[in-house]
């Protein structure tokens, strides 16, 4: 059988266009970001606030470091500030005031995660607990936070976000 210019000009076409249909479709499989994957960073990312609020409880606020981004990226509007601060701001607030408490718990009242890609997801909730200063003073929290994960080689971090106060107790 002989084929004409025209007709194998065709088919290496076809074959082309194949090639790049299958390319592209391979590429685009490997990028999703599918509703497993969503789901598997929800739970990583709730296993991390569990064991993050745990070792507060057990070490006090200077814990926080191991779970905070320590990057250029990194920001934080805390309590009761205007403006972001740095990752080596927060972490000289945190140091000084780390030794003024003798007790800390907290937990979520409220989570909400959103899962943006495999390594950053949003989240917004309600941190509820109490702290308990050197001179015995108790203070109930809640704390309505929301802000941005990025997963790092050694795990999920915060890398940005802001919180404020909804409603201080204080109890003697």
């Amino acid at each position: 059988m002989r084929y004409t210019v025209n007709q194998i000009a065709m088919k290496q076409q076809i074959i082309i266009l194949l090639i790049l249909f299958l390319g592209i479709s391979s590429c685009t499989q490997n990028n999703e970001f599918n509703i497993a994957e969503k789901e598997k960073s929800v739970q990583e990312i709730q296993l991390m606030l569990e064991k993050y609020h745990y070792d507060i409880s057990k070490k006090g606020l200077t814990a926080e470091f191991k779970y905070l981004d320590n990057s250029s990226d990194f920001f934080w509007v805390p309590p009761g500030y205007s403006s972001a601060l740095s990752y080596d701001s927060v972490k000289t607030i945190l140091q000084a005031n780390a030794k003024g408490f003798t007790s800390i718990k907290f937990h979520w009242d409220t989570l909400k995660i959103y899962p943006l890609s495999k390594t950053t997801a949003n989240y917004s909730g309600i941190v509820g607990g109490y702290m308990i200063d050197t001179a015995g003073t108790r203070s109930d929290i809640s704390i309505i936070e929301s802000g941005t994960f990025i997963k790092r080689k050694d795990g999920w971090k915060f890398l940005s976000g802001q919180s404020a106060m909804l409603d201080t107790k204080s109890k003697q």
